[in-house]
C-alpha cells in the first residue's frame, strides 16, 4: 500500500460516517479515526496512521500484485462474472432520480456499457461492464452505500 492508496483511503473514510478505521496488512498497520472536539460545534477529523519500517514494506511487497487481482471483477462460475465496487461509494441505478436503470435483470450489456454510478466525495464515477453478456442479478439497492470491492451484479457471459 503507498501513500496514494492511504490518501484515498482516507478521503473516502472522511466522506463517509464511518468514526473508526483499523486494517492491519502483514507489518503494516493503518489506525483511523473521526472525534469532535468539545470547543467546536463541527466535528473535526483526526488521523493517525502507522507505517511499517521500510524494509519490512518492502519485503511485503509480493502481496500487492494480489491485492490488484482482488479488486478486479472475478468469476465465480465459468459463465457467470462478478462485478465489484472499485471504490467506496453510494450506488446509484441512473444517472438521476425518475430516469430510467442503467441496467436491469435480463438485460443485454457490451463491454464498456454503464452498468451504475457509484458517487464518491460528490464525484460521480461511471462504473463500466468488463464483459459482455446478461444481467443475472443485482446485489445491491439504490442508494445504498457500496465498499470497495463489495459485489454489485452478476453477469452471465
Amino acid at each position: 500500500m503507498d501513500i496514494k492508496d492511504i490518501k484515498e483511503l482516507i478521503h473516502a473514510l472522511d466522506a463517509s460516517s464511518i468514526q473508526k478505521f483499523e486494517m492491519e496488512e502483514g507489518s503494516l498497520k493503518i489506525k483511523i479515526s473521526k472525534t469532535a472536539e468539545v470547543a467546536s460545534a463541527a466535528p473535526a477529523a483526526v488521523y493517525q496512521t502507522i507505517e511499517a519500517p521500510k524494509a519490512a514494506v518492502a519485503a511485503s511487497a509480493p502481496a500487492a500484485p494480489a491485492a490488484a487481482v482482488e479488486a478486479a471483477p472475478v468469476a465465480v462460475a465459468e459463465d457467470l462474472y462478478i462485478v465489484k465496487s472499485p471504490i467506496v461509494g453510494t450506488f446509484y441505478g441512473s444517472s438521476s432520480p425518475g430516469t430510467p436503470a442503467f441496467v436491469k435483470v435480463g438485460d443485454k450489456v457490451a463491454k464498456g456499457d454503464t452498468l451504475c454510478i457509484i458517487e464518491a466525495m460528490k464525484i460521480m464515477n461511471e462504473i463500466e461492464s468488463e464483459e459482455a453478456g446478461e444481467i443475472v442479478e443485482i446485489l445491491v439497492q439504490n442508494e445504498d452505500i457500496v465498499e470497495y470491492g463489495q459485489p454489485l451484479m452478476k453477469i452471465r457471459r
